[in-house]
């Protein structure tokens, strides 16, 4: 379910941004160039294309809480490695565990000092 909304949020970035990257701000848009380009108009390219882009946005926002919820409350039954491996506790490690202890080395007392 996670991996179909993610691909769906893909899918409505990059066509949020081919509708970004087709107005031109200052009405040309779709509108301009070609013989048969006057299809629409200035003015309603300008409308289907902000429409366009403010019903791409609302489904980015839909989409990016959809995965949100559904990653937190079905997070244990994916089974993702990455979730096992975070959710493991840590368990300590015994420092020196199994070695004995080694004897301390007398210092020498003394003269240290050379002539």
């Amino acid at each position: 379910m996670v991996t179909f909304l993610i691909i769906l949020l893909v899918v409505v970035c990059i066509a949020l941004g081919l509708f970004v990257l087709v107005q031109n701000p200052k009405g040309g848009g779709l509108a301009t160039g070609g013989a048969n380009s006057n299809m629409f108009g200035v003015q309603r390219t300008g409308d289907v294309l902000e429409k366009g882009t403010w019903v791409l946005l609302a489904l980015l926002v839909v989409f990016s809480m959809a995965i949100t919820v559904a990653s937190k409350n079905g997070g244990a039954a994916t089974g993702s490695k990455i979730d096992d491996h975070i959710n493991k506790t840590a368990t300590p490690s015994v420092i020196g565990g199994g070695l004995q202890k080694q004897e301390a080395t007398p210092t020498k007392t003394g003269d240290s000092t050379k002539k």
